[in-house]
């Protein structure tokens, strides 16, 4: 029987995915996200406990990591792996006995990057993406614009999908089943895999989902709706379906369409935005950045911040992260000054899409933007475009 832990990718620039291996082992190691077997030397780690100095160290040929385990096995910490050319990876420890999976930096604006890891555990997982047309998964390692890029047999992973270029319009769902228990839906060793799925866009990891604590096989993950706006799923079901037959079960689960729950961290959510504010004017984007992501993870629905990412992000260069926050704070916004926020999201969008050249999705924006709130500048942007 063979073990397949999936990491999903759309392309756009990725970032690193992280599976674990030995627990307990005092050590941990990086490899490569897309080929099998590859340690990655030379990465630079650097480790941090609250209220002690940083520790760090550099990959061995190997891959492996040379810090204190007590420091690895301190559930306080907090572990960066990064090197040139491929995203950075953020991880929380404890994080001895552990495989890090670096993803290389992916360069369309429309990628994604998902990546599966569980724990020391060996669990026979596997991850299914599903698109029109398309099932991607162990026995169909190939679809338009996507493929499997690692399928791990013997029951280590993780496992890597890159979708090269999501198609305008089309819906893509992702999940995981549990194949060992394919004919036992009330299993719950997908509940106590540990499972966790990072999802990267460009060179940064964007969301984390850990898998529900309830019995069932089929753990449907996400969506990503036809506008590229992410849709969290998060649901463990039960399914006795063959796994060709898993790309169909999972394009029919439905999205929970309720009402976004109200963050008991509001405040500080806002506080920490205006940290970002006033850090994007003093010209501080890393700050900006590190700010507005705090004020998201405090209250996920703050659509002003994910809007003021956006814009931290296109000054940084980073087109795909640019146009993902940009989307989630079209789908956020809400109340007095949600079409100025939409607007403004979807003229820079637009410019993205002009700047690399997509001139239809680019005139497609704007006149999103003027829908939401006619403006000057999205008519110049508009003539713009039709000219090409």
């Amino acid at each position: 029987m063979r073990l397949r832990a999936a990491v999903l990718a759309f392309v756009v620039s990725v970032a690193a995915v992280c599976g674990a291996a030995r627990a307990g082992s005092g050590e941990a190691t990086v490899v490569s996200a897309t080929v099998a077997d590859r340690p990655i030397e030379g990465a630079a780690v650097e480790l941090r406990r609250p209220g002690q100095p940083a520790l760090t160290a550099v990959t061995d040929a190997r891959g492996r990591i040379a810090l204190d385990p007590a420091a690895l096995r301190d559930p306080d910490a907090r572990l960066s792996i990064r090197k040139s050319g491929h995203a950075e990876l953020l991880a929380h420890c404890p994080c001895d006995g552990a495989n890090y999976a670096l993803s290389p930096a992916l360069q369309s604006l429309d990628g994604l990057r998902m990546v599966l890891s569980w724990g020391a555990a060996r669990a026979d997982l596997d991850a299914h993406l599903s698109f029109p047309g398309e099932h991607v998964y162990f026995e169909r390692k190939n679809g338009e614009d996507a493929r499997l890029d690692l399928d791990d047999t013997e029951r280590h992973g993780p496992e890597t999908i890159t979708v090269l270029r999501k198609h305008p319009g089309e819906v893509y769902t992702y999940a995981v089943h549990d194949f060992a228990n394919r004919q036992n839906p009330a299993a719950d060793a997908l509940a106590r895999s540990q499972a966790r799925v990072y999802v990267y866009v460009g060179q940064t990891l964007v969301r984390t989902y850990s898998a529900p604590q309830q019995p069932g096989n089929l753990w449907t993950v996400l969506r990503v709706d036809g506008e590229g706006r992410f849709q969290d799923i998060n649901r463990i079901g039960a399914s006795r379906s063959p796994a060709e037959k898993i790309g169909a079960e999972i394009a029919r689960i439905g999205v929970d369409s309720g009402h976004p729950q109200v963050s008991e961290n509001s405040d500080d959510a806002e506080q920490a935005n205006q940290r970002g504010e006033a850090a994007y004017r003093s010209g501080d984007l890393i700050g900006a950045i590190a700010a507005y992501q705090q004020a998201i993870e405090l209250d996920p629905n703050h659509a002003q911040a994910y809007a003021n990412l956006g814009l931290a992000y296109v000054k940084r260069g980073r087109a795909a992260e640019a146009i993902w926050a940009s989307r989630k704070a079209i789908a956020l916004a809400k109340g007095a000054n949600a079409a100025t926020v939409r607007a403004g999201a979807h003229y820079n969008i637009g410019k993205l899409y002009e700047e690399d050249g997509q001139y239809e999705r680019a005139m497609s924006s704007y006149l999103a933007a003027k829908r939401e709130k006619p403006d000057k500048s999205y008519d110049q942007a508009l003539e713009r475009v039709s000219a090409y």
